[in-house]
This record gives C-alpha cells, structure tokens and sequence, in this order.
C-alpha cells in the first residue's frame, strides 16, 4: 500500500484525498486544528483515510501533498519529509498573500521558495490550476462537483485534460504524472519549478482552469505565457 500525507486537509486537501483513496491509495490527513477537527472527514472517506499531527502525517508518508499557501516564516516537518516526493500545491496570490519581492522580481518562484523550506524533499508543483470546488456557474447536475471529480475521465478518453507539472526532480514528475494518470488526467511537464509561473494566476494556462484543457491546448498554453 501506498501512504499519502495529506498536510492541509482544506478544500483542496480533502478533495484530493478522496480521489486518492478512490484509486486505491492510504491517506493520512493533518491540519493546523489538530486531528479531532478531521473525524468527521475521515469517518466519511472511509477506512483508508486516518487523521494525524502533521509531524505524523509527514513521518507516515510515501509521499505528501501541502495544501496550504507559502509563507517565509512556515516551520515544515523537514526531517520527516527528507527523501520523499512532496506535492505543493499552492500559488502566490497578492490578494491573499501579500507582497513578496523575489516573486514579483521574477528572481524565484513560489514554488522553488517553498522547495527552499524543504532541504532533502523532492518537491513538485502540481494540481494548482484545477479547481477542487463546485462550478460557478451550474449549468448542469455534474457541476456541483470539484472539478478534480468532474473533469476526470479515463485514459484515451477524447475529452480527457491535461495538468501541469513542475520539479527539478524526474523521480517526481514520474510519480505525479502515474498519479495523474490514475485518477483521471494527462499531464504535461514544464520543469523545472522556475518555470512553474506558466501556469500560475493570470497565464493563458490558468484561463482554463474552470473546465480543462487537453494535452495540446495545455502545451500551447504553457509556451504562450508571459510574466
């Protein structure tokens, strides 16, 4: 069995973590709020799905996922994550985050500052330019799901899309691109994570990311981009 640390079990955390237990893989969950605000989350996702601190989470992974924004002045379970293939999921929102030179200067992306943090991990950028909530708006029944659960679709589907992936790690783009795979989507790599700005807020990538966009769009999209 394969264990996945789910550190931020948020919107986006908890949707990830029930497609994940849906093709077959242990979760462990962790939030700030500490384990006993998830039993009801993990009651519903069933008997994969187990709550945890996150040092616990960390320490029990295969590999993880960070739901949860970047900040500088994040303490991250170093020791426990070093070695493993860690999924950030975050983008730099100023409206929600702030200023933050080196971003805005184009010296470093969220996501190499975040790899930063994590001396030893092998970290990825991925899932950040799919929403993992309802449509808006709803046109049809289906569209109240996430669209991680209303856009998969198995593999040779033609409809199937495409997500991006960023890592200065190949070991890390394989095992995302298999994960991808496995609950519902083609991927695309434009490592490493200095190029990870191609899909972030405001790209031609991110334009689409309320209904998807196939292998080729999500190629084009990516090479269109411009800071």
């Amino acid at each position: 069995m394969t264990t996945v640390g789910i550190l931020g079990a948020g919107m986006a955390g908890s949707v990830l973590a029930r497609a994940l237990v849906g093709a077959g893989y242990d979760v462990v969950l962790a939030n700030s709020r500490g384990p006993s605000t998830l039993a009801d989350l993990v009651e519903d996702l069933g008997p994969r799905a187990r709550a945890g601190g996150i040092t616990e989470a960390a320490a029990a992974a295969d590999f993880a996922f960070l739901g949860f924004p970047y900040h500088p002045s994040h303490r991250l379970p170093v020791a426990e994550l070093r070695g493993k293939i860690v999924i950030d999921n975050n983008n730099y929102m100023l409206w929600r985050d702030g200023h933050y030179a080196e971003i805005d200067a184009g010296a470093r992306t969220e996501h190499e500052l975040r790899q930063e943090q994590l001396p030893g991990a092998q970290l990825i950028k991925a899932f950040t330019h799919i929403q993992f909530h309802r449509r808006h708006e709803i046109r049809v029944p289906s569209d109240e799901l996430p669209a991680l659960v209303r856009l998969a679709r198995p593999a040779g589907a033609p409809d199937r899309v495409a997500l991006a992936v960023s890592s200065d790690f190949p070991a890390a783009v394989a095992l995302v691109t298999r994960v991808q795979d496995e609950i519902g989507f083609d991927t695309v790599d434009h490592s490493p994570l200095s190029e990870s700005w191609r899909s972030g807020p405001g790209t031609p990538t991110w334009a689409h990311s309320i209904d998807g966009q196939s292998r080729a769009a999500l190629t084009r999209n990516l090479a269109n981009a411009r800071r």
